[in-house]
């Protein structure tokens, strides 16, 4: 398959790299000194599966000039996603398949509604994975795993090639679950609750769950995601919050979430596609959402800062 990959950040170089890395013809989309450094050096990742370096690598910020690919793995932050799938329009083509790997909820609408419902697919991803510098890529936790299907719920054999290219990759699990949309919002159920209670206490993982207090704001932030979810028709696993505490209880404790590590280093975050979306979609399904509203409330300003909104 030709593959491009739209955001060659953390998620996008690793599940890139081990694409390329199973010969798969892949293109990295990036821009300035990680964009050079993979040219020049290739692209190096860090793993605990095992390290490993695509050289050469091809990569480019220019995507008129890549063309019309087989798919566009998305994995840029979730607001940067409107802009991507503007820029992303002349790698499209009648057959391209598009699979976000966004956090949140709200990117295969966003993305359809620019470049058509026909091409995209829901997808998720889970990862602790971040650029350690220019063209380098660290895996630091959690075992590499990718889902997608479509966004109807119906089986394809598009869905099902891509599961096979998937499958052909070292260090990653892939599934196709019988309900994207239903595990995109069991995804978004543990991101945004770990991040946000993650960003606003400043603490990894490990003191997150053992202290009583913050471990019952995790409880509350799980259960009132559940609660919109259900409002919204979403049939999330009967025992959703066990499990994601399970998983939680499980992560490395030095563990921080992406959207955490980006606010307490002063970056614009997701923010607005995690918290607040959990805040926003309440509110339009009737669901009081008291636990997220304060978690927005208290990042907001960093949030606006970071921004260039506020001094």
């Amino acid at each position: 398959m030709r593959i491009a990959i739209f955001g060659s950040g953390g998620v996008g170089g690793y599940f890139g790299g081990r694409l390329a890395q199973a010969v798969e013809d892949v293109i990295f989309i990036a821009r300035g000194e990680h964009l050079r450094a993979i040219r020049q050096n290739g692209l190096r990742v860090d793993s605990i599966l095992g390290d490993f370096l695509i050289s050469p690598a091809r990569a480019s910020d220019n995507p008129a000039e890549v063309g019309t690919v087989d798919m566009v793995l998305v994995a840029v932050k979730a607001w940067q996603v409107p802009e991507a799938a503007e820029a992303m329009k002349p790698m499209v083509g009648p057959e391209t398949i598009i699979l976000p790997l966004e956090n949140g909820v709200d990117a295969p609408d966003q993305l359809a509604a620019v470049l058509g419902a026909e091409h995209v697919l829901g997808g998720l991803c889970r990862i602790s994975v971040f650029i350690a510098a220019p063209g380098h890529i660290k895996h630091v936790a959690i075992q590499p795993h990718i889902a997608f299907g479509e966004l109807n719920g119906r089986p394809s054999e598009r869905v099902e090639v891509l599961q096979q290219a998937f499958a052909r990759a070292q260090g990653m699990t892939v599934a196709v679950p019988l309900d994207i949309r239903a595990a995109l919002w069991e995804k978004f159920l543990f991101i945004a609750a770990i991040s946000g209670v993650g960003a606003v206490t400043r603490q990894p993982a490990g003191n997150l769950r053992s202290v009583p207090e913050t471990r019952t704001l995790l409880l509350r932030s799980l259960e009132e995601i559940e609660m919109v979810a259900k409002a919204r028709g979403i049939s999330l696993s009967p025992d959703i919050i066990q499990k994601t505490m399970g998983f939680i209880d499980n992560m490395p404790p030095a563990t921080l979430a992406s959207m955490q590590r980006d606010i307490m280093d002063g970056r614009p975050s997701e923010l607005e596609a995690q918290n607040g979306a959990v805040v926003r979609l309440g509110r339009e399904a009737g669901v009081s959402t008291p636990t997220h509203e304060f978690i927005y409330a208290s990042l907001l300003p960093g949030e606006l800062k970071a921004r260039g909104e506020i001094s």
